[in-house]
């Protein structure tokens, strides 16, 4: 096994370096996994260009990345799920206690949860990383690294789908066509929305998003007002929809996913802008338009694997982009500057395939 492990290491706002660090010992729950894909998410950029997301700080040195796969190379002691050789996806949430959220099955709202790249939390963006081994999942056969490192964005697409109850013949707008957006798209068709329209400023995620199934695409202009865009999508579907998901976090955008939802509607925010956003309260109020939030996902990668191996779902689309491990700054300022669509280092130098 290779001696060196090389990590991509937030220092502090600004400050992202690659540096050598000690390969873990994993303990008697934990598996040591020699990383192969990891992409590149929003709040990666984030971390490194504003040194917090919200009440998260970065206080010292941190790993980044969490969206990831990679093969297992040794085994604690009390392991019994895995072994040498396994190909997984990592679930970068790892509930540290028993309380209350893991034991109704809420383990992502326990307040106390380690996760991945967020202060304090190390990620697994470097070539060795040790993790709890039940929330390592293995890949079937037909399903790449890559496709497992896209877990996890499509896992806040499944959580974000089952908050709204999407199901068979749903009418469904999504307000944004990043990552977060498409991966919606691709959820809300698998389970079964019947129309689907997805809005944004560029025209050419709309483009992307067509590809990916979206019913119709809505090109957005910054003086547009929500509730001539909420008419908009009335037009489209010709009826309001039962359900809006909201990724941008942009004040405009929410308000106009309150006014565009039919009454007895649910809105989901998925997006995350400022603290304090001013919203149509009254208007959701009275038409008992339901807003519920999204934190991350709980429970969702058994269900993401089936997806991908039964091919009901490709994300396989969304990299446009792969860079080597030792190229990550590149790779991150590629992403700042909003290239492409989902980014991917590559991790294991004998083997840069997807």
């Amino acid at each position: 096994m290779e001696k060196e492990n090389l990590s991509v290491v937030l220092h502090s706002q600004g400050d992202l370096r690659l540096e050598q660090r000690p390969i873990p010992e994993p303990g008697p729950n934990e598996v040591l996994l020699q990383m192969h894909s990891v992409g590149i998410c929003g709040s990666d950029v984030h971390y490194w260009q504003n040194g917090r997301i919200g009440d998260f700080v970065v206080k010292k040195p941190m790993v980044l990345g969490h969206e990831a796969a990679g093969r297992v190379v040794k085994v604690g002691s009390a392991v019994k799920n895995l072994k040498e050789g396994d190909r997984v996806a990592v679930e970068p949430g790892v509930p540290r206690e028993m309380d209350e959220f893991f034991k109704s099955g809420n383990y992502n709202l326990s307040p106390t949860i380690f996760f991945c790249a967020t202060p304090p939390d190390d990620g697994n963006l470097c070539r060795f990383y040790k993790h709890s081994a039940n929330f390592c999942y293995k890949l079937p056969d037909n399903v790449t690294y890559e496709e497992g490192a896209l877990i996890e964005p499509l896992s806040v697409g499944i959580h974000a789908c089952r908050r709204a109850g999407v199901t068979l013949g749903s009418s469904v707008l999504i307000c944004g066509a990043g990552p977060i957006g498409l991966v919606c798209l691709l959820v809300a068709k698998a389970m079964g929305a019947s129309q689907v329209v997805i809005s944004d400023l560029s025209a050419d995620r709309l483009v992307m998003a067509k590809e990916l199934g979206a019913d119709f695409p809505l090109t957005v202009k910054r003086e547009d007002g929500p509730e001539e865009l909420a008419k908009r999508v009335e037009g489209m579907l010709e009826a309001q929809p039962h359900i809006t998901i909201e990724c941008t976090g942009v004040e405009s955008s929410v308000q106009t996913a309150i006014y565009a939802t039919r009454p007895g509607g649910v809105v989901v925010l998925v997006g995350l802008g400022a603290a304090m956003t001013t919203i149509p309260l009254l208007n959701a109020a009275l038409r008992e338009v339901d807003i519920r939030g999204v934190f991350r996902y709980c429970n969702t990668w058994p269900m993401a694997i089936a997806m991908l191996a039964s091919k009901k779902v490709n994300v396989a689309p969304l990299v446009t982009h792969r860079f080597p491990l030792e190229q990550a700054v590149q790779a991150f300022e590629t992403t700042r500057q909003g290239q492409g669509v989902k980014i991917m280092l590559k991790c294991d130098k004998t083997d840069q395939n997807p």
